[in-house]
C-alpha cells in the first residue's frame, strides 16, 4: 500500500491506496490561516506537523503495516525559514502573501531571473520574500540555515532529511528550470547560496526513509520509502494522467489552471504562462492561471440571488455569445496579463439581458479567459489534443460545451473519484518504492467526451475577439 499526503493552504489530506492504485481510505485535517497584516498570509509549521499526525492517525485505523511508500504534494512558494538546530524562525509566508511585490518586481527586473527560470518573479514567489525578511527582519536573515517549502517541512519531519523536489523548487525563482538544478548566480542575488538549500531529487525519486520512531507509532514496517513528491499542481497532473506531452487538464476551481504536460522546455515569461519542472525526469510543464473561475460563477450567483447549481442547469443547448460580455478579473488577473490591478466588468448589456443570458456571459468570459491561457500555451509551441475537466465548475455540461467550442479541444470527463494531489502523491510512492515509471500515472476512465460544436465555432470566435477588444478597453478604467 501507498499513502500520499497533499498539505493545502485550508488543510491536510490523506489517502491511502492498494498496489492496483484503488483508494482504500481517506482523511482530512483542516488548517487555518493568519493575517496579521493586510496582504499577508501566514501559517505555522507547526500546525502541518498536527494535521499530517491527525490524518495519519484516522489512516492508521485500516491498519498500515503494508505500507511500503509515502509520497508528498503541497501548496507552493511558501518560505519556511530554519536555523542550524532546524528550529523555525517564524511563520511561513505563504503562496498568497503580497507583501514583497516591491522585492518581486526588483528581482525581475534583473532579466537573469526570466533567463534562467523561464519565469515572472511573482510576488507569491519564494526568492522575493527572503528579500523582504533581509529588510525587514534583518536578525532573522541572518540565522537563515535552510529554507524549505511547505511539503519539505514535512519531509523533514517524517525522514529527518533537508529535500526538495523539482517541481516545487521551480517556484522558488532559484532553480535553473532547464537544467534541474539551483542557480548559485539567483541565490546570490537574494545573499544566500546552495548551502542553505534543500537537496534536490526528481518527484518520482527516493528521498530518505520514514523515521523509525514514526513507523513504530503508526505501526508501519522499517525502511518505507519518502518519494520526492511534487507541488500541488504537478502532483495533480500525475494524479489525473497529464505527464506526457499533448496531454492537459482544466482545472475549474475558486481560480482556473489550464495545466500542460511538455517533453522539453519551452519558457516564455512574457505571456505569464507559468514553466516549471514536472514531477517525473526529463518532462516539463505549463500552467495558465486565471484568479477568477466558479468564484465569478458564486459571485453573479449571490448579486442575482439564485444558487450556482441553478443558475447553469436551465441554460439548455449551447448558443452562440450574445451581445452581454463579462470579463472575469474580479480580483486582477495573472494569465497573459500580469495585471492585478484590474477588475471585472459587463459590457453590452441592454434591456433583453435577462438572468439566463448573464449567466451565460459569465460562463463565457471564464471561458475566454481560459482560451487565453490556451492561446499563451500554444505562442510556447504547446499542443493540446485533449482536455480533462476537474474542478466544481466541470459539473455544469453548458460550461464545458463552451469550453471545448472555444478552444476547439475535446473534453473529456473523468469518472467520479478524486484525482488530486494526495493521488498524485500516492502514485510517486508507488514509483518511487517499486522503480516503476509515467507508465503507471494512466489516465482516468473517462466517463464521457464532449465535442467541440463545429456550427458554433465562428461565433465563439467572434466572442472572443470582442472579448479581447473589452479587455484592452477597460485597461485603467477599473
Amino acid at each position: 500500500m501507498y499513502v500520499g499526503l497533499d498539505l493545502g493552504t485550508s488543510g491536510l489530506k490523506g489517502i491511502l491506496m492498494d498496489e492496483g492504485q484503488k483508494v482504500l481510505a481517506e482523511a482530512s485535517a483542516p488548517l487555518t490561516v493568519q493575517r496579521p497584516h493586510a496582504g499577508w498570509s501566514e501559517q505555522s509549521a507547526a500546525d502541518w506537523i498536527a494535521a499530517a499526525e491527525t490524518v495519519l492517525d484516522q489512516l492508521a485505523l485500516q491498519g498500515l503495516s503494508r505500507v511500503r511508500g509515502i509520497g508528498l504534494s503541497g501548496q507552493m512558494h511558501g518560505a519556511t525559514l530554519l536555523d542550524a538546530a532546524d528550529e523555525v524562525l517564524r511563520p511561513c509566508i505563504l503562496w498568497n502573501d503580497t507583501r514583497s511585490a516591491e522585492e518581486a518586481a526588483e528581482l525581475d527586473a534583473d532579466p537573469m531571473f526570466r533567463r534562467l527560470t523561464g519565469n515572472i518573479v511573482f510576488p507569491g514567489f519564494t526568492a522575493p520574500k527572503l528579500l523582504w525578511v533581509q529588510r525587514y527582519e534583518p536578525a532573522i536573515f541572518a540565522r537563515v540555515a535552510k529554507v524549505l517549502l511547505p511539503k519539505d517541512y514535512l519531509r523533514l519531519w517524517l525522514a529527518g532529511e533537508h529535500v526538495a523536489e523539482m517541481s516545487d523548487a521551480a517556484g522558488t525563482s532559484w532553480l535553473e528550470t532547464g537544467a534541474r538544478d539551483w542557480s548559485d548566480d539567483l541565490l546570490a542575488a537574494t545573499d544566500l547560496d546552495r548551502a542553505q538549500m534543500p537537496r534536490l531529487v526528481e518527484g518520482s525519486a527516493v528521498s530518505g526513509t520514514l523515521r523509525p520512531a514514526l513507523a513504530a507509532r503508526w505501526g508501519l514496517a522499517p525502511g518505507v520509502v519518502v518519494a520526492g513528491g511534487g507541488g500541488d499542481n504537478a502532483a495533480s497532473g500525475v494524479g489525473v494522467g497529464v505527464v506526457r506531452a499533448g496531454e492537459a487538464f482544466v482545472s475549474l476551481g475558486t481560480s482556473g489552471v489550464l495545466f500542460a504536460a511538455n517533453d522539453g522546455y519551452q519558457p516564455d515569461p512574457a505571456t505569464a504562462v507559468h514553466t516549471f519542472c514536472h514531477a517525473l525526469p526529463g518532462t516539463w510543464h505549463q500552467m495558465g492561471v486565471i484568479l477568477s473561475a466558479t468564484d465569478s460563477l458564486n459571485w453573479y450567483a449571490g448579486l442575482v440571488g439564485e444558487s450556482a447549481a441553478d443558475l447553469t442547469a436551465g441554460l439548455g443547448a449551447l448558443q452562440a455569445p450574445g451581445k452581454a460580455l463579462f470579463l472575469p478579473y474580479l480580483g486582477g488577473e495573472r494569465t497573459p496579463l500580469n495585471d492585478a490591478a484590474i477588475r471585472g466588468a459587463f459590457v453590452g448589456l441592454d434591456h433583453a439581458t435577462d438572468r439566463a443570458s448573464g449567466t451565460r456571459a459569465v460562463l463565457e468570459g471564464v471561458t475566454f479567459a481560459i482560451r487565453d491561457c490556451r492561446d499563451a500555451l500554444a505562442a510556447t509551441g504547446t499542443r493540446l489534443d485533449h482536455l480533462i475537466a476537474v474542478g466544481g465548475g466541470s459539473r455544469s455540461d453548458y460550461w464545458l460545451r463552451a469550453i471545448a467550442t472555444a478552444l476547439d479541444c475535446p473534453v473529456h470527463l473523468p469518472v467520479a473519484g478524486d484525482f488530486g494531489g494526495a493521488f498524485g502523491a500516492a502514485r510517486l510512492a508507488l514509483m518511487a518504492a517499486t522503480g516503476a515509471g509515467a507508465e503507471i500515472a494512466t489516465l482516468p476512465p473517462v466517463a464521457r467526451s464532449i465535442d467541440p460544436d463545429r456550427s458554433l465555432t465562428a461565433a465563439f470566435d467572434v466572442g472572443h475577439a470582442r472579448y479581447r477588444a473589452a479587455q484592452t478597453a477597460i485597461k485603467g478604467l477599473t
